[in-house]
């Protein structure tokens, strides 16, 4: 009998996927739980790859013309019942302050007192108190457009929580903008999804679906919201951006009004967009293997290790000696406008130092011994090969060709995750067929179970809440690029034009 592959992770994906995500976040000290119940501690390996992923969005963002601005995290509730959708759409996730300082109990304990005239939400979102202040800002059409992006923490209380996919605070960026006219703010709209996929794609090697939103999963108080679905190992969607277009909603409720050229008064058209730190989830569960995570590296924590081999002390100058001044080499590079972050793991904990490495998904391993110095060669393990698998390289072939080896292993990744996905992608027009592909007793047999379906649908609200209550199946988006064709809806079997993405999601 053959037996089990040792794996550093327990369980494996095919075992338990969902504790495997735990145990993989655990692993690479990415992150952990906190003492407030659905609240996390982003340990520095994980605080590490969002500030990579902030500075790309902040340059991208910024070659648009957006700046960055600060607003309130505690937002009066009266600017929230402006918007009746809105504050539909977020009410029973709203964390509210009602009282401004604590006093001792006859117990000797703390208690809430000074209680507020007005209670204030803990931010949920934040287009009704920057409403406010463009309402201030905004005097006539020369004042337009208003650019503005916030890097923030939010607070959503979330009854089921997973690390950076789903807590009840998460940082985030959220744009706002404002414009003078609906086609304005619709390009605004389009330009900011552009960017998201800019940053899925080529920096977190994630390919997305572009799409819109259907009314039922559009954001609160928005005419239109478009999306970027991933797909992650699981055959589930992970929404990794969204940008809305928002009418005059929120102009008309923060009131929010300009002179015209023609010198007449007119609401102004807004827009808002974000992304979070559930981007990191999506990094995860689109590349991580049954050893850990692996990192992406344009957006890595660190792109390289060296891991000097010591085994009798009289070696250990040597070995050290070529180990740093081959990382000051090395730390010279830069790799697409970032220096490459190298580190140094000289402890001796023998095999285990390796597995380390392995299980917080750093791209490149490299040893380093007195056989290797001998040969003027580093022995390297690349991320996204088995752990087994390393080659010998000489040094300076190594420092002139490790930008190259960094891209091949970029494109790699994303190679896998699209191979991934058009395999687990399916028309469907079928009744029977589509409910047998997310029907649960099915999960055993990935030939016919789960994924993508892409199928008609006759646009009613009916038939997408049936299919939701059947299936736990949501529509993710209707593609942009999608064609339209006749045919029937996948539910009610009326005339449909229309393709959508259904799957389930996080």
């Amino acid at each position: 009998m053959q037996s089990k592959a040792k794996t550093a992770i327990t369980p494996t994906r095919a075992e338990d996927y969902s504790e495997w995500y735990q145990q993989v976040i655990k692993a690479s000290d990415l992150a952990e739980r906190s003492p407030v119940r659905g609240c996390m501690v982003i340990r520095p390996w994980g605080y590490a790859l969002w500030e990579n992923i902030v500075r790309e969005l902040d340059d991208m963002f910024k070659a648009t013309g957006v700046k960055n601005a600060y607003f309130p995290i505690f937002i009066p509730i009266s600017f929230l019942e402006k918007e009746a959708e809105h504050v539909e759409g977020f009410a029973k996730e709203c964390a509210v302050v009602t009282h401004h300082r604590l006093e001792k109990d006859r117990n000797g304990g703390l208690e809430p007192a000074g209680q507020l005239t007005e209670p204030l939400v803990v931010r949920p979102t934040s287009e009704t108190i920057i409403g406010d202040s463009f309402s201030k800002w905004v005097d006539s059409y020369r004042d337009l457009p208003i650019l503005i992006n916030q890097w923030a923490n939010v607070v959503r209380w979330e009854m089921r929580t997973r690390i950076f996919l789903r807590t009840s605070e998460f940082l985030w960026q959220e744009g706002h903008t404002v414009h003078a006219t609906p086609e304005e703010a619709k390009e605004r709209t389009q330009l900011m999804l552009d960017v998201y996929t800019k940053l899925a794609e080529n920096y977190l090697a994630m390919p997305v679906i572009r799409g819109r939103k259907s009314a039922a999963e559009r954001f609160p108080g928005a005419v239109d919201t478009l999306t970027i679905e991933a797909m992650m190992q699981d055959r589930k969607a992970l929404q990794a951006g969204t940008s809305h277009f928002l009418g005059q909603n929120f102009a008309r409720a923060s009131g929010i009004k300009f002179q015209t050229a023609a010198e007449t008064e007119e609401y102004a058209w807004t827009t808002s967009w974000g992304a979070s730190t559930r981007l990191i989830g999506g990094v995860i569960m689109s590349h991580g293997d049954d050893d850990g995570i692996i990192l992406p590296p344009k957006v890595a924590s660190a792109h390289v290790v060296l891991m000097p081999i010591v085994r009798k002390s009289k070696d250990r100058l040597k070995v050290m000696e070529f180990v740093e001044s081959l990382a000051l080499e090395l730390k010279q590079k830069f790799f697409h406008h970032r220096r490459l972050v190298v580190e140094i793991d000289s402890r001796d904990i023998g095999g285990a130092r390796g597995w380390d490495w392995i299980k917080k998904g750093i791209p490149l391993r490299v040893e380093i011994g007195p056989r290797d110095i001998a040969d003027n060669s580093v022995l390297i393990g690349r991320r996204d090969s088995a752990h087994t698998e390393k080659i010998s390289i000489k040094r300076d072939q190594f420092v002139a060709e490790i930008t190259n080896i960094l891209d091949d292993v970029q494109d790699n990744l994303y190679e896998r995750a699209l191979s991934f996905r058009t395999n687990h992608t399916v028309t469907i027009d079928d009744q029977k067929q589509f409910y047998d592909y997310f029907t649960p007793e099915n999960a055993d047999k990935p030939e016919i179970h789960g994924g993508f379906a892409i199928s008609r649908w006759c646009g009613s609200d009916t038939c997408e809440a049936k299919i939701k209550e059947d299936l736990g199946v949501t529509i993710r988006c209707i593609p942009l690029d999608s064609e339209n064709d006749n045919g029937t809806c996948i539910c009610c079997k009326k005339p449909s034009a229309s393709q959508v993405v259904f799957a389930k999601a996080y």
